[in-house]
């Protein structure tokens, strides 16, 4: 009984110092020098945020393989429109109201183009300001992203009238912006009153952004900022022992 007493006392005071140093220990987050983290205020900056942390959120989150960007619109957005991703804006004519305003819960629709033959939609999450928006989408062309579903995606207004008629969405890659896509605007759950939402304001100014991959805007579309002016060299041809300079200029399509 006595050899059971002096070790029961051991475990107890074992115990007991235990316990004492996990109290005396607070954690590193509970340190009073430490200060509360500033969170970033827009999409650009959450994008330099994530990267510089390590993290992957702004990829967006995947799931529901397989998913098309169409079931997914109408399910998240409960706008109803039926046909491919570039029938729903004409789809759309008198059934939901349409515009040019971002709106949280409205439709961006993207125009069929060279890369995407059937469109695209996409849901927006958020409106940052009357150029940047997030969007939720299924099924964007990217790393990792084929059938899948991404969120909080940055995308870009980069038309000269700021009408959301051309964006760019945002990359993986902290800061940077992909291709040029034409878009129709903004489907909204509401009923069609007959009237196009338009923004009352003056244009906002263009963002600074990294430059354009490619623009899959039709040529007559873009602006004079994507031709470049080209000049041949000049081919020599000789008339009566006299040479004669030929040149020739034209205007090239930066994609080819």
């Amino acid at each position: 009984m006595r050899g059971w007493g002096t070790s029961a006392k051991s475990i107890v005071f074992g115990s007991f110092l235990a316990l004492s140093y996990q109290v005396a220990v607070p954690p590193a987050d509970a340190s009073p020098n430490r200060q509360p983290r500033q969170l970033p205020q827009t999409a650009y900056e959450r994008y330099a945020a994530a990267k510089y942390h390590g993290r992957t959120m702004l990829h967006g989150q995947y799931a529901h393989a397989g998913l098309s960007c169409v079931p997914f619109a109408r399910s998240d957005s409960g706008i109803a429109v039926v046909g491919n991703a570039w029938q729903w804006w004409d789809n759309a004519a008198g059934i939901y109201a349409r515009g040019s305003v971002p709106e949280s819960g409205s439709v961006l629709t993207f125009r069929s183009n060279g890369r995407m033959r059937l469109g695209h939609v996409a849901v927006v999450s958020r409106v940052i300001n009357p150029r940047e928006i997030e969007i939720e989408h299924a099924n964007w062309w990217g790393p990792g992203m084929h059938g899948g579903v991404a969120r909080n995606i940055p995308v870009v207004d980069v038309s000269e009238a700021n009408d959301w008629s051309a964006v760019r969405v945002g990359l993986g890659e902290a800061g940077h912006f992909g291709s040029v896509y034409p878009t129709y605007g903004f489907i909204y759950d509401r009923p069609d009153t007959g009237v196009m939402v338009t923004a009352s304001g003056a244009p906002a100014p263009q963002p600074q952004l990294n430059p354009v991959p490619s623009d899959l805007r039709p040529p007559t579309e873009r602006g004079w900022h994507t031709y470049e002016e080209v000049a041949e060299a000049p081919a020599a041809s000789v008339r009566n022992r006299q040479t004669v300079h030929l040149a020739s200029s034209h205007v090239t399509d930066p994609e080819q």
